[in-house]
């Protein structure tokens, strides 16, 4: 069947396309939720289609309307509208019904008016705000079904596709609007999910389940669907991606795999964003592109200790085989940063990413899963041949080990740790592989040195025990 654009991309991936030309559905939500928006979106897209559209309303002014459209910039020129909201006169009015109901008097006129607007624009897109008007038109909830089936029936048979929102409440629910319609977009807010939206019913065609993230800006509504690994996955081949540092490529047996998930982890100063940064110039030697996402530090602050110790970012970021962004957590919603990822990656044929650091990422989660987002942010960059680098800080500096303390080793293809040592009173650092999925790893620790000239991975360190409890001693 042909496909009708919603005008919003995100909400057309979630319904593999759009909506289902000549069907009618039903926008639900709360108050200032995006109902309205949505319709708006629906209407200017068919109006850069060159389509006729018409915006029924029965409650809301459309100078209200067109004031609202403009300060979130959205342009309603093309856009037809039949207001029927009650004028102020009415109120001034007194009006007495002796022998017919208010709903047997006024129907007719409304009803008489939205047939003739109808006939005569011929629209192939109507939004009506909101259906729940034409219960007071009628006499009881028999006659307002039959009375809201037969219109919709009626517009699309005109070759309309309808879109309605209803103003539900426990004192008057909608349930009689969900069965009569071929879908249900549904807005919620809450303080742990934020704003989201889903689709609950979509007859004759399968749709991207779940909640998905969304918000109202300056430019609208923009909708950002849940990324779902598979999706979409490429054949290539897993070649060793060299760190740059033979010592470090030693432990790893030739390198890490492209298109893997890996987890450099460690203490807070030990070194972490800068080993994930020697990669990342590695990668930029072969004429590689690689993003970095801050959570935590400026970029100007990330550069500038880069270039103390030997990694030319400025050179990278200047021959664009670089790009390094700051995200506030607090801005951006799992989903949105997902999709803000897959789309740098797709756009900038992106092969190396690297998150700093997860315990960021965990801020804009707002107590989500963060196994569930992180799973299917990385796994989908993986099958899409993008390699994945994860900064994880641990809160022990010394005493027992534990790789990271969040849960999500398991998603993770490979695992660097970092530690601390506290050898002869000095403090000393050591590097090690945990874990290697795809290959043999050295087993044993090595010391681990940041200078001006960049990183010195010394010798096994064969002769120390106890390491793994932060404070070693020699083996006699």
């Amino acid at each position: 069947m042909d496909r009708i654009s919603s005008g919003i991309s995100g909400l057309d991936d979630i319904l593999y396309g759009g909506f289902l030309s000549q069907k009618a559905y039903l926008i639900r939500g709360s108050p200032g939720s995006g109902k309205t928006t949505l319709g708006l979106h629906f209407l200017i897209e068919g109006v850069k289609n060159k389509e006729s559209v018409i915006f029924i309303t029965l409650s809301e002014t459309e100078e209200s309307i067109r004031a609202n459209a403009s300060r979130l910039n959205l342009n309603l020129d093309g856009v037809s509208f039949l207001d029927l909201s009650p004028e102020s006169e009415f109120f001034a009015k007194v009006e007495t019904y002796d022998i017919f109901s208010p709903a047997e008097v006024e129907r007719e006129p409304v009803t008489k008016r939205i047939v003739e607007e109808i006939e005569n624009l011929r629209p192939s897109r109507v939004f009506i705000d909101s259906m729940t008007q034409f219960r007071y038109l009628s006499t009881d909830i028999f006659n307002y079904r039959k009375q809201v089936l037969s219109f919709l029936r009626f517009l699309e048979e005109k070759g309309a596709t309808v879109l309605f929102t209803s103003e539900y409440s426990p004192d008057a629910p909608d349930e009689d609007l969900q069965f009569l319609s071929d879908g249900i977009i549904q807005f919620e807010m809450s303080p742990e999910a934020g704003h989201t939206i889903s689709v609950v019913k979509f007859r004759g065609s399968a749709f991207k389940k779940g909640r998905h993230s969304c918000k109202i800006t300056s430019e609208g509504l923009s909708v950002f669907p849940n990324v779902i690994p598979e999706e979409r996955r490429f054949e290539f081949k897993r070649e060793a991606i060299s760190s740059g540092i033979s010592e470090l490529d030693a432990m790893l047996n030739g390198g890490i795999e492209m298109a893997t998930v890996t987890v450099i982890t460690g203490p807070s100063g030990v070194g972490k964003t800068t080993l994930g940064a020697q990669f990342v110039k590695e990668a930029a030697r072969r004429g590689e592109h690689s993003a970095i996402y801050l959570f935590e530090e400026n970029p100007d602050i990330f550069i500038q200790r880069c270039e103390a110790i030997g990694t030319p970012i400025k050179d990278l970021l200047e021959k664009n085989l670089l790009s390094i962004e700051y995200i506030e957590p607090l801005l951006y919603t799992p989903d949105e940063f997902a999709q803000h990822v897959h789309k740098d990656a797709e756009n900038n044929n992106v092969r190396l990413v690297m998150i700093d650091s997860i315990g960021g990422y965990r801020v804009a989660l707002r107590g989500e899963d963060l196994t569930r987002h992180l799973h299917g942010l990385c796994k989908f960059l993986a099958n899409t041949g993008v390699t994945v680098l994860l900064i994880n800080e641990t809160e022990s500096i010394t005493g027992e080990f534990r790789p990271t303390e969040l849960g999500f080793s398991h998603l993770t293809d490979n695992i660097i740790f970092l530690r601390y040592l506290e050898i002869k009173g000095e403090l000393k650092k050591a590097i090690g592989v945990l874990k290697k999925r795809l290959g043999d790893f050295e087993k044993t620790l090595r010391e681990f040195e940041i200078t001006d000239k960049g990183i010195r991975i010394g010798p096994p360190l064969t002769k120390l025990r106890g390491i793994l409890r932060g404070v070693p001693e020699f083996e006699e």
